[in-house]
């Protein structure tokens, strides 16, 4: 199937990830898939939540879209959360929890705040690749300042989504793309290539089991490409 950008099917859209766009955040970048962007901003809070082991600390995140992100105009999530950015707020969560050691920053909160400036596919999977830079300048400025001894973070991590559209297996759906996919798959995968979430949906039939295993290796290799831009960034000090 041709792509409206020209891209072959395994080629992710052009990815640019500014760092430390928010001064005030402890750590924050501003990350684009093609033309979605979504601004990442980490916070960290000098306590942690009743529900955790004392002597260890906690993360949570939370996802919205802005007003101007979409072509039409988003309300504004007043007193009634949507019940989607509940969801990708959770999944933004769980996705770097899975790579955190809490016993490294005890009595700390560190918030991932992920707002969509721009939507145009992907927004979720953006979300949680520059959330965790974020992660990681938050964590880096812990580390400086002697507020914690080791880093938390035990690896790299990133997301990407893929999906089957007029039969073939597409590598980061734009917009147009997704929404006329057959299925799609979003995956968070970290540097070893272990796998910490993936969601696949059929939305107009089921996938067999090949489709599933040719989206899977996109998406691997998607993450991996994700993962050397995540380092150039954080390592280009």
């Amino acid at each position: 199937m041709p792509r409206i950008d020209k891209r072959k099917s395994y080629h992710l859209r052009e990815v640019r990830i500014i760092k430390d766009f928010m001064p005030n955040a402890a750590g924050s970048c501003l990350i684009e898939f093609g033309r979605t962007r979504v601004l990442c901003t980490a916070t960290v809070q000098n306590s942690a939540p009743s529900y955790v082991p004392e002597g260890t600390g906690w993360l949570t995140a939370e996802y919205a879209m802005l007003p101007g992100s979409t072509t039409t105009r988003k309300q504004r999530e007043r007193n009634k959360y949507d019940g989607r950015s509940i969801e990708i707020g959770r999944l933004i969560g769980r996705s770097l929890r899975s790579i955190m050691d809490f016993t490294a920053i005890p009595d700390l909160t560190i918030t991932i705040d992920c707002d969509v400036i721009q939507a145009d596919g992907g927004t979720r999977t953006a979300s949680i690749s520059g959330g965790f830079v974020a992660l990681s300048l938050a964590v880096k400025k812990l580390l400086e300042s002697g507020r914690i001894e080791r880093s938390p973070i035990k690896c790299y991590l990133a997301a990407v989504s893929a999906g089957i559209c007029g039969g073939t297996p597409l590598l980061d759906l734009c917009y147009v793309e997704d929404s006329s996919a057959e299925a799609d798959m979003n995956y968070v995968g970290t540097e070893d290539g272990d796998i910490s979430e993936i969601q696949v949906s059929g939305e107009k039939r089921s996938i067999t089991g090949k489709e599933f295993t040719d989206l899977l290796l996109l998406c691997r290799q998607g993450v991996d490409r994700i993962i050397d831009i995540q380092k150039k960034v954080l390592e280009d000090e």
